[in-house]
């Protein structure tokens, strides 16, 4: 699963996902995408989980992007555990995506295999996702 390496801090705040994204909302590598239509927090699982959907669909072949990374921890203290003793151990690992934001680009396969491969993966997802491509005007 996609986690980072090393990070300088062991543990963050939430912060906000207010707003649009700026940054990585236009297709870049392929010829269809994955675009978000609400901000959420995507999950290291969730994002593995769409990620074998469009392998598994494509087969073979094609060229597959993942333009999110999972680099923000969460932490969670156990279930029945009294109030204080501190902030929780480190418990899964989220990318912030916010709303317009390219999650997944598929170049080099069939039209209508990229569609239904990204189709499949947006079930995945726990967001509203709309697929874009090369040839539409996207804003």
């Amino acid at each position: 699963m996609l986690q980072p390496s090393r990070t300088k801090y062991r543990k963050q705040q939430r912060g906000k996902m207010r707003g649009m994204a700026t940054r990585g909302s236009t297709l870049t590598y392929g010829d269809f995408g994955l675009k978000a239509l609400a901000s959420a927090w995507l999950t290291a699982r969730q994002i593995e989980a769409a990620r074998r959907a469009i392998t598994g669909h494509v087969k073979r072949g094609g060229q597959i992007r993942i333009r999110v990374f999972p680099d923000k921890p969460v932490s969670a203290r156990p279930a029945e555990t009294r109030m204080g003793g501190g902030k929780g151990a480190v418990d899964r690992w989220v990318a912030v995506v916010r709303k317009g934001r390219i999650i997944f680009e598929i170049g080099d396969v069939p039209n209508e295999i990229a569609l239904e491969a990204l189709k499949r993966a947006s079930h995945k997802l726990p967001i509203p996702t709309k697929i874009i491509s090369r040839e539409e005007v996207t804003f």
